[in-house]
C-alpha cells in the first residue's frame, strides 16, 4: 500500500499490485511534490510515462488511486461522483477457485463457492493438470519446466489424449453444478495458438463464460485467429498499461471480453476509459483485481461508473483475514456475490488497520518495507522528463 499525505492534513491511500516493486512507486514523490492532489488529470498524465505493462504500471496507479482516495476526501465526494456517476449500486464479484486433479471434487469447490452466493465462477484448465497423463503433451525437453518463454515458442503442444482428457475433466465439473452460474476458464499453459484452437473448439460445447489469456495479449493477428476459430468468448487485458495498447485487439475485432486489472492498466479514470473504448466495439469490460481492500474499493467505484462493466475478480475471498485490513466500512465486502458501492468520501472506508497490516506485511526475500516509513531520500530525485524537445 501507499500512502500521500498533504499539508492540509489529509492523506489519501492506493495500492501497489503484489509482484511491482516499491520503488515504481517511489521514485514518482518528487513528481507530486507541491502539486494539488486534486488536479487528477494533470498529475496522472505528468507521471503516466513511468509506467509500463504488466507489473511495471504499479507505482503510477497506486498514486492514481490515492489521488481519487484525497480527492474525494477533499470535496466530500465517493470516488465514482469524481469519475462521472454510477452506473449501478452493487458490483457482482467472481473468485477464481485452486484446482484439484478430479473434475468431480473441482465441481464440489465451484458448488461451494455458489452455496457462499456467488453468482459467478472460475476454474484453470490446462496443461498442469495433464501431468502424469501418458501421452497428452508432447513438448521439447525442458519447455513443460520453464515460464520465461513466450507461448507460440515453447514448443509445447496437445495431443488429442490431452484433449480428451480435459474435455472430461470439465463434463465432470458441468455434472456437479450445472450451467446456471456463469464459469469461465483460465491457465491453459504456455500452448502455442494452434493446440489453444483445437482445445477451445473441444470445450466450446460447455458454453464456458470466456477462455482467459490463452495466448500473450500482444499477439493481436494470434487472438483475431483464436477468436474467429471457437464459439465461446476470448478474454485478455490483465497485464496491458493504458488504453492505447487496447486499440489494437479492439479495432482488430480480436477480443470478446477486455479483462484490464486497475493497478496495472492505469489506475480509476484511465480503466474507465479503457472500458468506454470497448464499448464503442460493442465488448464488455470484467477486470482482474488481485489485490488489498483498499485496491478492491477502488475498483468497486470504477467498475459502478463503467456503462459496460460485467464482473469484476477477488482472489482474497478465502483469506479471512483480507478484509481486516481497512476499518470504517461495513462488513463484509462481498454480500451474496456482490460488493455494494460505497457512499462515503474517497475510495469509501475510514482507516488502514495498521495492526493488522504490521502482521501480514511481506517479509519474503528478506525485505521488511516497514509500515510508512520515511521516503525523504525520494524528495529529490530528477530527470529530464520531457518526452519532446
Amino acid at each position: 500500500m501507499l500512502r500521500l499525505d498533504t499539508n492540509q492534513g489529509i492523506s489519501g491511500y492506493g495500492d501497489v499490485r503484489d509482484g511491482a516493486s516499491p520503488t515504481y512507486a517511489l521514485l514518482l514523490k518528487s513528481r507530486l511534490l507541491g502539486e494539488n492532489p486534486c488536479n487528477i488529470d494533470k498529475l496522472f498524465r505528468k507521471i503516466k510515462q513511468f509506467g509500463y505493462h504488466g507489473r511495471q504500471g504499479g507505482g503510477v496507479c497506486g498514486i492514481e488511486m490515492a489521488l481519487f482516495d484525497l480527492a474525494g476526501k477533499a470535496y466530500g465526494a465517493p470516488a465514482y461522483q469524481l469519475a462521472g456517476g454510477k452506473f449501478r449500486d452493487k458490483v457482482l464479484i467472481y473468485s477464481d477457485t485452486d484446482t484439484v486433479a478430479d473434475g468431480g471434487k473441482m465441481g464440489e469447490r465451484l458448488r461451494r463457492r455458489m452455496d457462499d452466493g456467488f453468482k459467478f465462477l472460475k476454474m484453470d484448465i490446462g496443461i498442469g493438470l495433464l501431468k502424469g497423463i501418458e501421452g497428452a503433451v508432447t513438448a521439447p525437453p525442458g519447455a513443460l519446466e520453464r515460464r520465461d518463454v513466450m507461448h507460440p515458442f515453447t514448443g509445447i503442444q496437445l495431443t488429442d489424449i490431452g484433449i480428451e482428457y480435459l474435455v472430461d475433466y470439465v463434463s465432470q465439473v458441468r455434472d456437479v453444478i450445472g450451467y446456471e452460474v456463469p464459469l469461465a476458464a483460465d491457465h491453459f499453459g504456455h500452448i502455442n495458438v494452434e493446440s489453444c484452437i483445437r482445445l477451445g473448439q473441444a470445450l466450446d460445447q460447455f458454453s464456458l463464460a470466456w477462455y482467459e489469456d490463452m495466448i500473450p495479449w500482444q499477439l493481436t493477428e494470434q487472438w483475431r485467429q483464436l477468436k474467429q476459430s471457437v464459439l465461446t468468448p476470448v478474454c485478455t487485458g490483465e497485464d496491458i498499461y493504458l488504453k492505447e495498447d487496447f486499440r489494437p485487439l479492439l479495432e482488430a475485432g480480436a477480443v470478446s471480453v477486455i479483462h484490464p486489472d486497475l493497478a496495472t492498466s492505469g489506475g480509476i479514470m484511465e480503466t474507465k476509459k479503457i472500458g468506454d473504448l470497448a464499448q464503442e466495439y460493442g465488448v464488455p469490460m470484467a477486470m482482474h483485481m488481485a489485490g488489498s481492500p483498499v485496491s478492491f474499493l477502488a475498483n468497486i467505484h470504477c467498475a459502478a461508473a463503467t456503462e459496460n462493466f460485467y464482473v469484476l475478480e477477488n482472489h482474497s475471498v478465502d483469506l479471512p483475514w483480507w478484509s481486516d485490513l481497512i476499518d470504517g466500512i461495513d462488513k463484509p465486502l462481498v454480500v451474496d456475490g456482490y460488493a455494494p458501492v460505497p457512499e462515503a468520501p474517497g475510495l469509501g472506508f475510514g482507516k488502514l488497520n495498521e495492526a493488522a497490516i504490521r502482521e501480514r506485511m511481506d517479509t519474503r526475500r528478506g525485505r521488511d518495507a516497514g509500515y510508512f516509513e520515511p521516503s525523504d531520500r525520494w524528495d529529490d530525485e530528477w530527470s529530464l522528463d520531457h518526452l519532446w524537445s
